[in-house]
């Protein structure tokens, strides 16, 4: 690569360069590590996207290959999300389609943020153990189809994503009826089997966010929230605006934007 046998992050001029942003320099969070694909210099994911954003805006051309912030070696992708077997990549000309499309909004800039930066207590703050305890997943959601469309067109850059939305929609709603015949009834199992039947269903689609994804999936259905008081709540733990953020979330109307389900809270026994 490039005429060196020396590439990787052992490359990048020792420990202490490997673990600060050369934009930022800031330590590198483990969740935002990301490479260019010819050099391999180590940046956030935030910093060396936003980096190929301001490029574009100087370029009189489409973007079609970003040359290192580093050592200007020209490279045409990111990779980033490596976890030991698989990485996901983003490729220069696309994420400038991305930033300029319409249909990537700041709310779908939002999510991205979200999913690079989870909060680790929003399972306590939804009460996860509790929707499945108290048997809550029995309920339907009337916002879940319009969640999924934004967090598969966030994760997988592509305003269309029809064919993969209702093949998972439809995954998640056979679980959830089904998931009352686990070998094991115990709510612990009931999570596990549906999680994992997520996790499957969308994997062949997302890749190294699929698991994310499953706990996306999870976390929405027991907040028991619309989609704008979700990402409220989210926005919160990540010390974040969430109306300044994404002044334009997508929403569904509701007399009450906090009123769980359906028109009224099921029968809930621990």
């Amino acid at each position: 690569m490039n005429g060196s046998t020396d590439v990787g992050p052992a490359a990048n001029g020792g420990s202490s360069a490997c673990c600060s942003c050369p934009i930022c320099l800031s330590p590198i969070d483990p969740l935002q590590e990301s490479f260019l694909d010819r050099c391999f210099h180590k940046f956030c994911y935030n910093c060396i996207t936003r980096w190929v954003g301001v490029v574009a805006k100087s370029s009189s051309m489409p973007l079609v290959s970003l040359d290192c912030p580093i050592c200007k070696t020209e490279s045409f992708s990111i990779i980033h999300d490596c976890d030991g077997n698989s990485f996901l990549r983003d490729y220069i000309d696309q994420i400038f389609t991305d930033r300029g499309s319409a249909f990537f909004t700041e709310a779908h800039k939002y999510r991205l943020r979200c999913y690079n930066d989870r909060p680790g207590s929003l399972g306590k703050i939804f009460d996860v153990s509790r929707f499945w305890k108290s048997q809550r997943y029995r309920q339907s959601n009337r916002w879940l189809l319009s969640w999924l469309r934004r967090e598969l067109q966030t994760l997988m850059k592509e305003e269309d994503v029809d064919i993969v939305l209702h093949h998972i929609y439809g995954v998640i709603d056979s679980s959830l009826k089904r998931v009352d015949f686990v070998a094991a009834k115990s709510p612990e199992n009931k999570q596990k089997e549906f999680k994992a039947t997520v996790f499957a269903a969308a994997e062949p689609f997302l890749a190294g966010k699929a698991d994310a994804f499953a706990d996306e999936v999870e976390l929405f259905l027991a907040s028991g929230l619309t989609i704008e008081a979700y990402d409220e709540v989210y926005a919160e733990h990540l010390g974040l605006n969430a109306r300044a953020v994404a002044g334009d979330l997508i929403s569904e109307p509701s007399v009450n934007p906090h009123c769980p389900f359906l028109d009224g809270d099921p029968d809930e026994t621990d």
